[in-house]
């Protein structure tokens, strides 16, 4: 069996609205309940056949220069949706994302 690359585990990240709320909740100050997270969480796009383990590993490995440390994973399937696109009828492609928990203080960005 061969090791991974973690480029092969972690294709990138997933930058929506409710994914920049997730990166932010520790610095928020409108929402006294999410206040107390102090741990940032990021989203990111990996394969589906990864597990929680291998995505943790594989982020400690890519950002090992900045020293993060992984404290949990969460995945999530998203299943394909029907489009319609000039009356014929087509798939979106389904994907895998995992939400990454860091330990408090760490942070894969500086806030500028």
């Amino acid at each position: 069996m061969h090791k991974k690359s973690p480029y092969d585990v972690i294709k990138n990240r997933h930058v929506t609205e409710k994914a920049k709320v997730l990166e932010q909740l520790k610095t928020s100050e409108k929402n006294p309940s999410v206040k107390k997270c102090q741990s940032p969480k990021y989203v990111f796009i990996v394969d589906k056949r990864a597990n929680k383990t291998e995505i943790a590993q594989a982020i400690e490995e890519i950002y090992a220069e900045k020293r993060i440390r992984v404290a949990a994973v969460n995945t999530i399937q998203v299943k394909q949706k029907e489009k319609r696109m000039r009356g014929r009828i087509g798939f979106t492609a389904a994907f895998k994302k995992a939400i990454v928990t860091l330990e408090p203080g760490d942070a894969i960005e500086e806030n500028v």
